[in-house]
């Protein structure tokens, strides 16, 4: 262990302990939060920015917005019958987020401006150890609620740092630079860049798209929630509740099917629909049509991308390779002169950097046990950090909301904690035989599945590993957290 660090977090006179630290404010945090209260519980949340909503405080680029029914991408005990749409916006989500936080009184928990720079378990005392910006902390148990899509990547391009003119990333969005007039090239055609470019395409004087493979996009059945049905969603709660659960089966039906080819292709016929209604074109839509299965890669919907493709002012390149000055060079040799650049470039979701500040039983970071493949027994708790929980972990995306996750989860996390607490249990570890056979199991079960038929994704980690699929419905995922088992995992009583 570092000294310095040793020395700063074992003085008992300036580190703060409560029983359980949360880190992150978004969805996962506040859900943690919430039923923590209710299990009467001793906690706090850390959160390194001065307001609650985690991906949704940040990411305030143009048409930001859900690719899930707002109504099923909400908490289950706190419905909202107000939403304006049917894909609710990221203003109207960000709200959501405070209002809940606010409505069940979790906010005097809340440390902004603390951000978390390392934490390590100390054997000696079976407490973990957080260091942050705002002082030390010790706790007993942890809930690491910072979610995958947390720090953006940049690519690795040639000559990048020669670029004259302005660039930032879509989550970093700059809202006080004016794209009006200017010449534009976007990297990426990702989830961030199919609602941004459409949104900033008719401002630009020229627009450049750099793909390196073209996404999937089927139509988005997204409109405006008329007052009628609001008022009968206020009136009638179980009318918002049968809809809600209306379109959980909807993505069961798709998660139990999307795995196999014969379905994907089905789809695949209504996405290739999409790009003709969209682009006349017939060499614009060869760029635009992808050459593996609909499914392998995120799934994206948007009603305007291929129209907003097919514009006068709109080019689509292939990968860009090199950048000299402010002029811009694709795979294929084409070069375009650019005053701005935008990268659609997304996160590193099979590589979670919480990972790298980490220190568990060994004292090794976490990220170097990964070894660049995330592992975690339920996508929850990892064999060398006892007492230590990650929200949305490996493994457990799936075709749902994030929230059914998030529920399911934190009921999981706050029944180990509750049980610690009523047994007088000192530290929960994972067993390894019973990690290594699920995710044995897991890996076995996505081999023959789309999300593994080839194609590069964010599935897939740099080993050629899976470490992001849930290779099962939703509905197997909550029948598995629906409880903790003590005989699932290494206990010490005190």
């Amino acid at each position: 262990m570092n000294t310095q660090f040793s020395a700063e977090i074992n003085d008992a006179t300036t580190a703060t302990y409560h029983d359980v630290i949360i880190i992150g404010s978004g969805i996962s945090g506040i859900c943690a939060a919430i039923k923590l209260k209710e299990a009467k519980q001793d906690y706090i949340v850390l959160e390194k920015a001065t307001a609650v909503g985690g991906v949704w405080r940040e990411n305030t680029y143009p048409d930001c917005a859900c690719d899930v029914p707002s109504s099923l991408y909400s908490f289950s005990f706190a419905p909202n019958p107000n939403w304006q749409r049917v894909f609710a916006k990221q203003g109207e989500i960000k709200t959501y987020c405070q209002d809940t936080a606010e409505k069940f009184g979790i906010m005097a928990n809340v440390r902004f401006q603390h951000e978390l720079l390392e934490s390590r378990w100390d054997t000696s005392e079976n407490l973990w150890h957080l260091k942050t910006t705002a002082g030390p902390f010790t706790s007993r148990f942890v809930i690491m609620a910072c979610g995958p899509m947390h720090k953006p990547i940049y690519p690795n391009i040639d000559g990048l740092a020669s670029f004259t003119g302005k660039s930032f990333h879509s989550a970093t969005w700059d809202n006080d630079y004016d794209l009006t007039g200017k010449r534009v090239a976007v990297i990426g055609s990702g989830g961030s860049a199919v609602q941004f470019l459409p949104a900033i395409q008719p401002q630009v004087k020229a627009l450049s798209l750099f793909q390196r493979t073209p996404p999937w996009v089927l139509p988005k059945a997204d409109i405006t929630i008329s007052p009628r049905w609001k008022t009968r969603f206020r009136r009638f709660p179980m009318v918002l509740s049968l809809f809600r659960k209306a379109l959980y089966l909807q993505f069961e039906f798709l998660n139990h099917n999307l795995k196999y080819k014969s379905f994907s292709t089905k789809l695949e016929k209504a996405a290739i629909k999409n790009i003709n209604r969209g682009v006349k074109d017939p060499e614009l839509r060869k760029k635009l049509l992808p050459d593996y299965a609909l499914g392998c890669k995120r799934i994206l919907l948007s009603n305007d991308w291929y129209r907003a493709l097919s514009k006068d002012n709109v080019d689509v390149l292939p990968g860009i390779t090199k950048v000299e000055g402010n002029k811009l060079t694709a795979s294929d040799g084409s070069t375009c002169e650019v005053d701005v650049i935008i990268f659609g470039t997304g996160f590193d979701v099979s590589n979670p950097p919480i990972g790298n500040i980490i220190y568990g039983v060994s004292g090794r970071r976490l990220a170097d046990l990964w070894a660049g493949s995330p592992q975690a027994y339920l996508g929850t708790m990892t064999e060398d950090c006892p007492n230590l929980f990650i929200t949305l972990g490996p493994n457990l995306y799936t075709y749902t909301s994030a929230f059914v996750i998030i529920e399911a989860q934190i009921k999981y996390i706050c029944s180990a904690i509750t049980k610690a607490s009523k047994k007088k249990i000192v530290t929960i570890q994972v067993n390894p035989a019973a990690s290594a056979a699920l995710n044995k199991k897991m890996q076995h079960a996505l081999q023959g599945t789309v999300w593994n038929s080839g194609c590069s994704s964010y599935f897939i980690d740099k080993n050629g590993r899976n470490s992001i699929n849930w290779p099962w419905t939703a509905f197997r995922m909550r029948r598995k957290l629906n409880d903790f088992r003590l005989s699932d995992y290494h206990i010490k009583k005190a």
